[in-house]
């Protein structure tokens, strides 16, 4: 990507912000993002309430016990290479 995000972009860094929650962006498109947000209050404040959402989930994950088998599985699911977008 050649061209840098701003405020006409917004559905672009919107588009993208679920898989750099995930840390699944390339390093460029990583950087666009975090530009991005860092002029653009309305993308921040989604990517805040995106973020927020997640850690909650997170928080009430840890505190769930799954049976062992299940964890097993989604451990060597989580491990398999993803395919590229």
């Amino acid at each position: 990507m050649s061209h840098s995000l701003n405020r006409t972009t917004c559905e672009e860094a919107f588009r993208r912000l679920d898989d750099f929650l995930d840390r699944r962006l390339s390093p460029e498109e990583t950087k666009l993002v975090e530009q991005h947000l860092e002029i653009c209050d309305a993308c921040t404040r989604e990517f805040s309430f995106e973020a927020s959402v997640l850690n909650g989930v997170r928080r009430k994950l840890r505190h769930l016990e799954a049976p062992t088998d299940l964890l097993g599985r989604v451990l060597a699911q989580l491990k398999q290479p993803r395919p590229e977008r």
